[in-house]
Formats: structure tokens, sequence, C-alpha cells
């Protein structure tokens, strides 16, 4: 059991420095960052609109539309990954396969992409 323990002990030790640099890198800027806040810097900020004090007033599409195509691409990223690293353990065969479906993937996003840029919908003014 202990043997199987050391497994993992690059994965505790990369995760405690990780957490020691996190901590000095805040506390860094805590010491270190100029601090003169302002009337501006106190006030509430939120999905890229002004505050105000109606809740039924009529929002622009448009930040919805660009936040929705962020994560389409970036989930797109996320596949890209698992699929770059897993693709070389194939045969052959599954190696095409897995080539050209990734490409058909890539290919069905770009059209996607080509109709929102054509649309105007990447245009913010």
């Amino acid at each position: 059991m202990n043997d199987f323990l050391l497994q993992y002990l690059p994965i505790v030790i990369f995760i405690g420095l990780a957490a020691v640099i996190g901590v000095l890198f805040m506390v860094a800027a805590w010491l270190m960052a100029p601090s003169n806040p302002d009337s501006e810097k106190l006030s509430a900020y939120e999905c890229g609109f002004n505050a105000f004090d109606d809740a039924r007033m009529k929002f622009d599409v448009r930040f919805y539309l660009v936040s929705i195509l962020f994560i389409i691409f970036d989930l797109e990223v996320a596949f890209l990954f698992p699929w770059a690293v897993s693709m070389f353990d194939l045969s052959r065969g599954g190696m095409i396969f897995a080539f050209w479906s990734m490409m058909v993937f890539l290919g069905v996003l770009t059209v996607g992409f080509i109709y929102e840029w054509k649309k105007g919908a990447l245009e913010w003014e």
C-alpha cells in the first residue's frame, strides 16, 4: 500500500507548491499594489451593463450571442486536446477515421463561425 501511495507523491507536491505560489502572489499583490479606490471602482458592475434601478430594462442580445459563441469555441478546444493526445494510440485505420472525424467537426464549426461573421454577430457597434 505504501508503494501505491508513493506514486501520488508528485501530485501532492505539485498541489502544495501551486497553493503556496498562489497564496504568495495574493499576499504580494495585497502588499505592493496601490490602493486608491474611488466611487467608480467601488460601484457594482455586472454583465457588461451599467447599473440601473429597473429590473424590466431590456438587455442587448449581442452580449449573450458573443458569450454563447465563446462557449462553443471554448468547447471546441476542450475536445481538441484529448483527441490530439489519444489519436496516435490508435491503429492506422482508427487514426485515419479519427482524423477525418475531427476535420468534419472542425468544418461544421468553421461554417458556423463564417455564418455568424457574415451575419454581423461579432460586430459590437
